[in-house]
């Protein structure tokens, strides 16, 4: 029963976020900045995502389900007319978002921002490799994504956990998840230097405008289906259900990564 009510609260609150638009709150009598508010949504297909449930079809035909996701985002940039550039960073500059903990699904930034009409924003998935440093987090949910120091330490970029039908049609579980790379010889002995799998995402259909005084909204959306499917067609059934020490699995996976994410108002 507590989980059934968890699991009404937190689709009530995704739905509440799906269909934000990039309306406009009264925050403060200041002219010249106002304030961001990003709204985070997980979609398959071009639908909000139904979690735990096998009716999904990527790009390799594995059947599939994803369970939850976690990831970072960092570095947050928004482009304005005319070139200037503005990044996220009065209070941390990085956001921490988890599909089982709906307060997460919302960032509220620090940030005064100028007023004025914004062409595009992008950011770093993941956590740079001069940031990601072991230890940085304590406190949960934040330090239960940390990476093992034996293959490059810090903490994981994303955790996509699901489960896909196999080649025997079993129910197989996956960890997706995303991190340092790691080459190794033939004794199995990591070769440094480590790699650094993170990545740049712009999303140059991403205008909006910032008003003196109220807040912004703005929806970025995390496509699962685009994990799987280009440039590279991710197949489970070739990579298998865990990739954080295969460097090959984690390139395809962070090639594809450019394209996962949209922009919505």
């Amino acid at each position: 029963m507590k989980k059934l009510f968890f699991t009404l609260i937190l689709a009530a609150t995704y739905l509440s976020l799906t269909f934000v638009s990039c309306k406009k709150t009264v925050v403060n009598n200041d002219p010249t900045t106002g304030k961001l508010q990003i709204n985070f949504q997980n979609y398959v297909d071009g639908s909000p995502a139904i979690f735990d449930t096998m009716i999904y079809i990527n790009a390799a035909g594995n059947h599939y389900l994803v369970s939850d996701v976690q990831y970072f985002i960092s570095d947050v940039t928004l482009y304005k007319h005319g070139g200037n550039s503005t990044m996220i960073k009065g209070w941390v500059d990085y956001h921490y978002i988890d599909s089982q903990i709906p307060s997460s699904l919302v960032w509220n930034v620090y940030d005064d921002i100028n007023i004025g009409d914004y062409d595009s924003l992008a950011f770093h998935f993941g956590i740079s490799s001069d940031k990601n440093i072991t230890g940085m987090f304590v406190n949960f949910p934040e330090k239960d994504m940390s990476w093992p120091d034996v293959i490059g330490g810090g903490y994981h970029y994303m955790k996509l956990n699901g489960k896909w039908l196999d080649v025997n049609n079993i129910k197989a579980g996956f960890g997706f998840h995303l991190g340092i790379g790691q080459n190794y010889d033939s004794l199995g002995n990591v070769i440094l230097p480590f790699i650094d799998n993170s990545f740049r995402v712009s999303l140059p259909s991403s205008s909006f405008t910032i008003s003196g005084g109220v807040t912004t909204n703005i929806n970025i959306r995390m496509n699962f289906e685009k994990w799987f499917k280009e440039p590279n067609i991710y197949d489970l059934n070739y990579w298998g259900g865990g990739i954080m020490q295969n460097q090959g699995a984690q390139k395809v996976a962070a090639e594809n990564g450019w394209n996962v994410f949209s922009f919505s108002k």
